[in-house]
């Protein structure tokens, strides 16, 4: 028996050559498999940097922030909780800190006193204490945050939301805006809050001062509680009846963080849609590929013959065809990858995340390009290498 005159070495030149014949071609069937591998890249680097980012601001922002409210439907308007609500929420044992605010009925928020009263813009007016920022974990765009001090006095924060509808970036000149038609100078501007949306569209004012000049009665409409990490369920199960031991089924207890986890999940399920249909599209690519290889087959057919005529075997023939449909789908893999991968990078950086590409995408993608490749040149190879001599030639 003769010994194979093909040597593994000579197959990816080999390769080369006979595509580098129909370039167009190829460069098309390529294409197809870039954007399904691409696509999954992307989508995986994309989803696991946006998610590192969201476990990073959890971690931040902390899982233990939990909020009492009494229960109002979920638009209703915030109702009012018993004037201990705060103090008997702070002696519950787990319990490292406590904010009560309250948004204030009929009083709105203006830029000047020359604005229509029926153009409130949404925005609402809440009393707050100095606690209010440390039981959040937030913290200021510019200026400062109420104190005992100046909680007595007409100054507000404004959240992040109402500085924006009412201009209001700068606070080095105490620009002044309109609460409950008063004059309060504007002392500081909140960055967003994730865990507590609600402020951002608020003016906080002191209590003190919200008590002797808009009415407040001194029952909150919302208290927040950070607990100990590992005290949060306790704790949780044992305020409704600490707060409002009247009615403890009037209070809802929620915890913010929730929100945020949820999230992750949804984005997990979106991250599943999305590698499906990269799936479909290498599917396909992969059928482009097999038939791309047939056309060869058949254009290529004196090729064969003379190849067969000088002494090839039929495993030379199939080795060299389905040599070609994973170099093809290889090469396609690997634009696919460096797609993907350019597409996370710039996004990230967009968003201001940190930048995660899985190297299992980047691996699995290549070996992936090459399984699809081999299997669409299968069955093109076997019947290229099922042609005899004779058969091939006869046209010449």
């Amino acid at each position: 028996m003769n010994p194979s005159r093909l040597r593994p070495a000579d197959l990816p030149m080999l390769a080369f050559f006979g595509l580098s014949s129909r370039r167009l071609r190829g460069l098309l069937a390529a294409l197809g498999i870039a954007i399904g591998i691409g696509s999954m890249v992307g989508v995986l680097g994309i989803t696991q940097s946006s998610e590192a980012d969201l476990q990073g601001r959890l971690q931040q922002l902390g899982t233990n922030l939990l909020t009492i409210q009494r229960g109002s439907g979920v638009r209703g308007a915030e109702q009012p909780l018993p004037t201990t609500a705060a103090a008997s929420a702070g002696m519950v044992t787990g319990v490292e800190a406590v904010s009560s605010t309250a948004v204030l009925q009929r009083v709105n928020v203006f830029r000047s006193d020359l604005v229509p009263t029926y153009q409130t813009g949404g925005l609402e007016v809440r009393a707050a204490d100095p606690q209010l920022l440390p039981a959040l974990r937030g913290h200021l765009l510019t200026g400062t945050f109420l104190s005992a001090a100046s909680s007595q006095f007409p100054v507000t924060v404004l959240g992040y939301d109402a500085a924006t509808v009412l201009g209001i970036d700068d606070v080095s000149s105490q620009p002044e805006v309109w609460l409950g038609g008063r004059e309060f100078a504007v002392i500081g501007v909140l960055a967003p809050f994730p865990l507590a949306p609600e402020i951002d569209h608020d003016a906080l004012v002191g209590l003190p001062e919200a008590a002797s000049t808009l009415g407040y009665d001194g029952h909150p409409t919302r208290v927040y509680v950070r607990a100990q990490v590992d005290q949060v369920t306790a704790v949780a199960a044992v305020l409704p009846r600490t707060v409002f031991p009247q009615q403890p089924d009037q209070v809802a207890i929620s915890r913010p963080s929730d929100a945020l986890a949820a999230q992750l999940q949804v984005r997990a399920s979106g991250t599943d849609l999305f590698l499906g249909l990269g799936a479909v599209a290498l599917l396909v690519a992969g059928v482009g590929i097999a038939n791309i290889m047939f056309v060869s087959v058949h254009e290529r057919r004196q090729e064969i013959g003379l190849r067969r005529a000088l002494g090839a075997t039929r495993a030379h023939v199939a080795t060299q065809f389905l040599a070609e449909s994973v170099v093809l789908a290889t090469l396609g893999g690997g634009v696919g990858v460096a797609l993907g991968t350019l597409a996370t990078v710039v996004w990230a950086t967009y968003q201001s995340w940190q930048v995660m590409v899985p190297e299992i995408s980047v691996g699995a993608g290549l070996v992936g390009a090459a399984l699809i490749g081999g299997l669409a040149g299968l069955y093109p190879a076997l019947r290229a290498a099922a042609t005899t001599p004779t058969e091939a030639l006869r046209t010449i």
